[in-house]
């Protein structure tokens, strides 16, 4: 007889579910038993945990005011962190060619916040997605995200100044706290960049740096280069 056995079959393949329902709920249930158990026993330990977690939280997401040069014609570093590469690079996006980079390590005890390297005009602005290899490459920007800020200077009126926020293998977010047309104070506060990561700063042919390599250096403070 045709289809006999099927009904069966189907009551079968209904208990055989439920019967896997019930021995997951089980499963669950046991789970949880044994975890709160450990929680109950080791609570201690998940509490120092989050207290280490919200020390180190407060200390990477320090923010100190910046002793702002006050000489003319000066440019200070956007960041906290190492000197590790001074070359000539060719930026054509904002820059429109050849252009001096002074390139900066921000590791992960640096202070992230960026500020200002001169008074000046946020005339570009361009966040380009991208990978999130180590930081601590100098070419990084080449392949990881990345944020370019484009600034036309005040003093010297006129000059082009570009600022790149590179993510890095921990660093996976930019905060930008500036848009286009803005108008900065050199020193002011323009970004966040959460863990490891790296600033290459732009700089015209003419400017002249006056940072070395392995500086460390101070985000608002140090003065990087100068357009004596």
């Amino acid at each position: 007889m045709n289809h006999s056995g099927k009904a069966l079959s189907a009551a079968l393949r209904l208990i055989g579910l439920a019967a896997a329902g019930v021995l997951g709920l089980l499963a669950a249930c046991w789970l949880a038993v044994a975890v709160g158990a450990f929680v109950l026993q080791y609570w201690w330990i998940l509490i120092a945990l989050w207290v280490l977690f919200a020390v180190f939280t407060f200390y990477f997401f320090r923010d100190p005011d910046p002793l702002v040069p006050t000489a003319p014609k000066v440019v200070v570093s956007p960041g906290h962190g190492t000197v590790d590469a001074i070359d000539t690079v060719n930026e054509t996006e904002f820059m429109g060619g050849a252009c001096q980079r002074v390139s900066i390590f921000l590791s992960i005890i640096d202070v992230h916040v960026q500020s200002a390297p001169l008074t000046s005009r946020v005339a570009y602005f361009r966040q380009t997605p991208g990978r999130y290899l180590s930081a601590t490459r100098a070419d990084s920007a080449q392949f990881n995200e990345n944020v370019l800020i484009g600034l036309e200077a005040g003093e010297p009126r006129g000059e082009k100044i570009g600022l790149r926020l590179i993510a890095g293998i921990i660093a996976r977010r930019i905060v930008p706290w500036v848009k286009e047309n803005d108008v900065i104070q050199r020193g002011e506060r323009i970004s966040l960049i959460q863990f490891g990561s790296r600033l290459d700063v732009y700089l015209p042919p003419r400017a002249k740096i006056k940072a070395k390599l392995g500086d460390r250096v101070r985000g608002g403070e140090t003065i990087i280069a100068s357009f004596d």
